[in-house]
């Protein structure tokens, strides 16, 4: 009786998907954003390069922009105890501010290293408090029956992003330099900020009991590790993540300095593989309507594994751009059904918590990973860190099999 009443107030409070116009504006923003991102993914280790042409400081920024994974507990909180919204506007404010101000120091040769590493590290912080407040927003702003079509949406935007991204940023850098396309990411986060200032989250009223940060994180952790879907996918992506940081960590670095493409085939080949992305996307809502979760996350974290280790195999431009795009289709299949997995099995009061806890079980390696890419790199080569990260996704992919996950979860 409980979910029929919930289902009846839902049906009058969100309308049907297509009449949601304020969803779409919000996943609209998240595109610009996201474009900007894919520039800033070839920009930074491009700068690195240019700076100091050391594997090993590339490992520390990406080591110190994920270091923030180890606050995810507490920005789960902020997102429940505050305004979604507002946490939504200062993050955006704030990266757009940061981004734009690397890339401005680098164009007039005055960015130190020690800048970019704060710079990193800053970044990452407001793209963990935004992300967690986003996931739980997401739930207050559509009926529940649509909350799976949405994620595949916003999935599917993303490797748009992928698709578009990677190749103007290789364009811009070519032309111009990665300043340039610095302050171009920068505009895309001030593009965002003001697509979620147009929108009117709705927060729902939840009492929230009068209790200590650590009473709220112990809460959110407790629900994670006895809702066994959540719990088994997060630890079967503890071990990805960790084999997938040691080959995003050097992926550009290893197209450039190992393989030695130029920054316009590094973003053509990015891009090319966001096709497969989409396609992903786009398919696994076929899927979901035949397969459990499991048979599907399973098939799909195995497929990007391998992709990984033929990756780090393959210096041949075609093969890569294959591989990669294999990579990008396990990911994108992947992404929905475990968001949606989280957000069905979550009460609305716990949305931020859950989230931030199984970033936090998922991510917390992200750090270690990254600075081990570098290291790794620089004794073993970037060819053989990659194929290990590869073959570590390949095994962490077992947790997955877990019987909690084998039914339909509605």
């Amino acid at each position: 009786m409980a979910d029929a009443a919930l289902k009846v107030k839902e049906h009058n409070e969100y309308p049907a998907l297509k009449q949601n116009y304020p969803v779409f504006r919000f996943l609209g923003g998240n595109l610009i954003s996201f474009l900007g991102d894919q520039i800033y993914l070839i920009a930074i280790p491009l700068m690195v390069l240019a700076m100091t042409g050391s594997p090993v400081n590339m490992g520390i920024v990406a080591a110190l922009e994920r270091l923030p994974v180890l606050l995810q507990p507490l920005t789960g909180i902020l997102s429940d105890r505050f305004n979604r919204k507002h946490l939504l506007l200062v993050c955006d404010l704030g990266r757009c501010f940061l981004v734009g101000l690397i890339g401005a120091l680098f164009m007039v040769d005055l960015l130190e290293i020690w800048f970019l590493y704060i710079g990193a590290l800053l970044v990452g912080l407001f793209s963990q408090i935004y992300h967690t407040s986003q996931f739980a927003a997401v739930p207050g702003m559509v009926r529940r029956e649509d909350l799976h079509e949405v994620n595949s949406i916003d999935t599917g935007i993303f490797n748009t992003a992928v698709l578009i991204g990677p190749g103007l940023g290789g364009l811009i850098i070519s032309l111009y330099n990665p300043g340039i396309a610095l302050l171009a990411n920068s505009f895309s986060f001030l593009v965002a900020f003001l697509a979620v200032l147009s929108i009117s989250l709705k927060e729902k009223e939840v009492v929230q009991p009068k209790r200590s940060f650590v009473a709220d994180i112990k809460e959110g952790f407790q629900f994670v590790i006895h809702t066994k879907p959540i719990l088994m996918t997060n630890l079967a992506m503890l071990g990805s993540v960790f084999g997938t940081t040691l080959f995003l960590t050097l992926m550009v670095f290893h197209l450039k300095s190992s393989v030695h493409f130029t920054s316009n085939q590094i973003g053509w080949l990015l891009s090319i593989g966001g096709v497969g992305a989409i396609a992903g996307a786009l398919v696994t809502n076929q899927l979901r309507k035949r397969f459990s979760y499991r048979r599907i996350l399973f098939l799909a974290s195995t497929f990007g594994g391998l992709s990984i280790v033929l990756f780090g195999s393959a210096e041949n431009f075609l093969w890569l751009v294959l591989f990669n795009m294999m990579g990008t289709i396990a990911a994108s299949m992947m992404n929905p059904c475990i968001i949606t997995i989280r957000q069905t099995l979550t009460p609305e009061r716990l949305l931020g918590r859950v989230q931030a806890t199984s970033r936090f079980m998922t991510w917390t390696l992200m750090p270690v990973a990254a600075f081990l890419a570098g290291i790794s790199a620089d004794k073993i080569g970037t060819h053989h860190t990659i194929i290990l990260g590869g073959m570590i996704s390949i095994l962490a992919s077992v947790f997955y099999l877990h019987p909690s996950l084998k039914d339909k979860i509605e």
